[in-house]
């Protein structure tokens, strides 16, 4: 079968064995899966101690071809199911500790990544799968990371005492990550600010359900308009980005971090003083949990969430998807529809 491996920096299209599902994996064969921006970053290298030779992808929607043993306890042989659960940790989990059963996996000390779905065909530990209805079609693969993320990134609003009603930021509104939780928080009656550069790009915020749609250079000065929104959920890809979701906060707001810069752009700087005089709650939301995505998908099934695809391609087409990410030159989504070439 063919695949996408990244050697030493360097992507290639192998052909590589078809992989055997071990215990508890199920061996999905892949219709399509979503580009993320995370993918770009480990192909380039941005972030330090990151290995440069892997599989790489971590989203898609496919069907149950083989089960490995014990994997019947959770799918069977012709389900339909997304996987991906987010890149790291997606691939497996202990269920037992302070950790998984608190509903933060990811942290689980002996959790597991899960990339290579930029393939044919790929072996997945059979609890990180959830099944999909017929009515979502195979280009919302990317829900299986970009989607799950925006979504659990909105669920920790509650949680941290900003109920539906309140004005939240969104920093990098048309992104990848951002344009779901544009949409998960209109649905869920938050009055959302979309902050984004380039005029397609606001209008396309604007069409998603936005309140407001600014400009990022335009953005503080908004948010000071309003006294402040009461919450930052910042997608973007650039530090930048953090430090005006920091800004565009009121007194006691909630930041949320979802995005990861490169390591070349540093670190955010927190001042004390300004700390002590805004109170802010700071925190990271990365992925989510299997539960969240069930919710996700009947989410997206019931039309209250979609994947905005601008790019499709194939297997051969990610070198260049890669490019086009990095410049920005697309909106929303890409996604590979055929892995066999």
């Amino acid at each position: 079968m063919k695949a996408i491996q990244l050697e030493e920096g360097e992507l290639h299209v192998r052909t590589v064995d078809v992989p055997e599902p071990g215990p508890d994996q199920a061996r999905v064969h892949l219709a399509a899966s979503g580009v993320c921006h995370s993918d770009l970053h480990l192909a380039r290298g941005d972030w330090t101690g990151v290995p440069r030779s892997m599989s790489l992808g971590h989203e898609g929607i496919g069907v149950v071809e083989a089960l490995g043993p014990g994997a019947d306890r959770f799918v069977a042989v012709g389900d339909r199911v997304i996987l991906g659960l987010g890149g790291m940790g997606g691939g497996y989990w202990c269920g037992a500790c302070e950790y998984c059963l608190s509903g933060r996996p990811r942290l689980c000390a002996q959790a597991q990544p899960l990339m290579g779905t930029f393939a044919e065909q790929i072996s997945v530990w059979a609890p990180a799968l959830v099944k999909v209805p017929d009515a979502l079609g195979d280009q919302e693969a990317p829900l299986a990371c970009g989607g799950l993320t925006a979504f659990s990134a909105v669920r920790k609003l509650v949680a941290q005492s900003i109920p539906p009603g309140r004005t939240v930021a969104v920093v990098g509104a048309a992104g990848g990550l951002g344009h779901y939780a544009v949409q998960i928080l209109h649905a869920f009656g938050y009055r959302v600010v979309g902050v984004d550069v380039g005029e397609e790009r606001l209008e396309f915020v604007r069409s998603l359900g936005a309140e407001h749609v600014v400009s990022a250079d335009d953005a503080a000065g908004f948010a000071f308009g309003l006294g402040g929104v009461d919450a930052s959920l910042v997608f973007a890809a650039r530090l930048a980005g953090f430090e005006l979701g920091l800004g565009m906060l009121k007194r006691g707001g909630l930041f949320v971090a979802v995005g990861i810069p490169p390591s070349s752009d540093g670190n955010l700087q927190l001042h004390p003083w300004q700390m002590f005089l805004t109170d802010p709650t700071i925190m990271y939301s990365a992925v989510g949990t299997v539960q969240e995505m069930r919710e996700l998908v009947e989410l997206a099934a019931a039309g209250k969430v979609k994947t905005h695809v601008s790019r499709v391609g194939t297997l051969s087409d990610v070198p260049a998807i890669f490019d086009e990410l990095e410049t920005g030159s697309y909106l929303g989504r890409a996604v590979v529809t055929d892995l066999s070439r």
